[in-house]
């Protein structure tokens, strides 16, 4: 949606610039404090909606900033009306840093613990301005507006949130251009013909596509492009329950929503499908996001991570996107803590690829002997599908190669108790600038027999491989997905190619050896040297003419 927004995307990059040159060079830290601002102004946003609902079907409504806030701390009481984005706003600038600072940011801290009707303590993330009329007229009448529990669950994650703004000139030059980001969203909607959600959503990826440093444990952010070729490949429907162990911003539940919603689209109305930049079929989510499609859909995506920050951009993300109530929480998926065995149809994952777990901390469920993560996360995934289900995951090299008991353990887990359907090569280039690790992606459904493994050699991924990721044209994915889905034991056995199949008896024979390499037909040309002879000849020939060249110089000289 925003490749032809000029106006989004440099109102993005001034935010940017901003935060930079106000002293929050960490991106992160960057994106942290951007989202509570968009935070606090969809919250005064919606609110605002629901008291125009309320007033238009006569309803009673008691409003979240209705009443008293007394500021933790302090004796001070404050009429809760004081902390709406749109009376702040308007305040001088350092004195709306020390409101923002010690009275709104405390207030969205506790809003969870404070008591409200369970009607007013509800918000959704779906509507706009431009779409009150159509809306009010839809659910005029018996019929009431749908409501969420999205801002509990985004606010059950604030207490070690920090509000950091060193400069009252930062806050007010984020706050004008954040309205203005929300004010061009808007204007594209009804002058565009964009829906508000799609760009709404659109605009926090790309907020979040400025993250450019790795993170703690091995942990980046997975380049959206293979997020969807994986969506595409394990072709998610609706109805199922998708989950990612280590979800980070929630990159892979988004991108199995926008491919349910795009298939949605595609059996409805193939017409208004669309190829993205990345050769990929998209539609307007908007167009079949009706009430009974979100209802299912608030239900079928569940995340987890072990930083609280990550599980708030993820919440944040996903209810940008139009999930009302999304399932992201903080939890360590790999400890004695996490027991939610055999309950999803797909995972979709990119675990971090270093580190370790304390062996006392390591789930019972867990039966490899190794207390290293990247494969712990191999079996986590395995045990969280239901038989039958599916899992697409990124592992880095070792994983599929190393000859340790424990790589060929899990190894043999995948191919003896599932159906391994995949391995996908991944160029080493595909996850810069954060890492240049060399990884594939894993494609496997539990309970299925494997009877032949299919490899894919991709070797461009429709990106430059050096740091600056810049677009081209070559491209493998939407040959992967091709070549996937027709996949054909004895059609797929020339090992010259890209793509072959190679029995499972073959690599059994190999120790459960899965890197491409050791099945791939290599071709070589065959190169003719000269003679010995006829080389020293024209060494001989060269040498004569440097001398004779010499001494040409040197008789110009004298």
């Amino acid at each position: 949606m925003l490749q032809n927004n000029t106006q989004l995307k440099s109102l993005i990059d001034k935010l940017w610039q901003n935060f930079w040159e106000g002293g929050i060079a960490n991106p992160l830290t960057a994106i942290e404090q951007i989202t509570y601002l968009i935070f606090m102004k969809r919250l005064d946003d919606l609110e605002a909606k629901r008291e125009r609902d309320a007033e238009w079907t006569g309803e009673q409504y008691v409003s979240r900033f209705a009443g008293k806030f007394q500021i933790p701390g302090s004796n001070e009481s404050i009429d809760k009306n004081e902390l709406r984005w749109s009376v702040f706003k308007h305040k001088p600038a350092d004195e709306m840093l020390m409101h923002v600072q010690m009275k709104v940011f405390p207030f969205l801290k506790e809003i969870n613990s404070l008591n409200y009707d369970s009607f007013d303590s509800r918000i959704t993330m779906i509507s706009s301005s431009t779409e009150h009329a159509n809306q009010e007229k839809q659910n005029h009448g018996n019929q009431k507006n749908p409501i969420n529990h999205s801002s509990d669950s985004f606010t059950k994650h604030m207490a070690n949130a920090v509000f950091i703004m060193p400069k009252a000139s930062l806050l007010v030059s984020a706050i004008n251009i954040v309205e203005d980001i929300f004010k061009e969203i808007e204007k594209d909607a009804t002058e565009g013909g964009h829906a508000f959600q799609d760009i709404q959503g659109d605009v926090y990826e790309m907020l979040l596509s400025e993250i450019a440093t790795a993170g703690k444990n091995g942990q980046f952010r997975t380049p959206r492009h293979i997020i969807k070729l994986m969506a595409e490949l394990v072709a998610p429907q609706l109805g199922q329950r998708i989950a990612d162990p280590a979800c980070g911003t929630g990159g892979f539940l988004l991108g199995a929503y926008q491919y349910i919603l795009t298939d949605l689209v595609r059996k409805k109305d193939p017409a208004k499908l669309q190829k993205d930049e990345d050769g990929f079929e998209r539609a307007a989510i908007s167009a079949v996001l009706t009430q009974e499609v979100k209802s299912i859909l608030d239900k079928s995506f569940v995340g987890y991570d072990i930083d609280t920050t990550m599980v708030r951009l993820g919440l944040m993300n996903m209810m940008m996107h139009g999930i009302d109530e999304p399932k992201i929480d903080y939890k360590d998926t790999l400890s004695k803590s996490y027991n939610e065995d055999s309950q999803f149809d797909i995972v979709l994952a990119n675990p971090p690829f270093t580190g370790n777990i304390d062996k006392g901390d390591i789930n019972e469920g867990l039966k490899l002997p190794t207390t290293k993560t990247e494969l712990l996360f191999v079996e986590r995934i395995f045990n969280m599908l239901k038989m039958g289900g599916t899992a697409a995951v990124i592992v880095p090299s070792g994983v599929i190669q190393n000859s340790g008991k424990a790589f060929e353990a899990v190894r043999k887990l995948i191919i003896e108790k599932a159906e391994l359907k995949a391995v996908i090569a991944v160029p080493s280039g595909a996850f810069k600038p954060y890492a240049g690790v060399s990884t594939a992606i894993l494609i496997f459904t539990k309970g299925g027999e494997t009877n032949h493994v299919w490899f894919y050699d991709m070797q461009a991924d429709g990106y430059t491989l050096d740091d600056k990721r810049n677009k081209i044209a070559e491209s493998d994915l939407p040959d992967i997905v091709q070549r996937y889905k027709a996949r054909d034991a004895k059609k797929d056995s020339d090992r010259k190619l890209k793509y072959f199949m190679v029995p499972k008896k073959e690599i059994v024979a190999n120790n459960y050896d899965l890197n491409l390499s050791t099945y791939k037909e290599e071709v070589y040309e065959e190169v003719v040297y000269e003679k010995p002879n006829v080389i020293f000849s024209k060494l001989e020939s060269m040498e004569a003419d440097i001398q004779k060249g010499l001494a040409e110089l040197k008789g110009l000289m004298q």
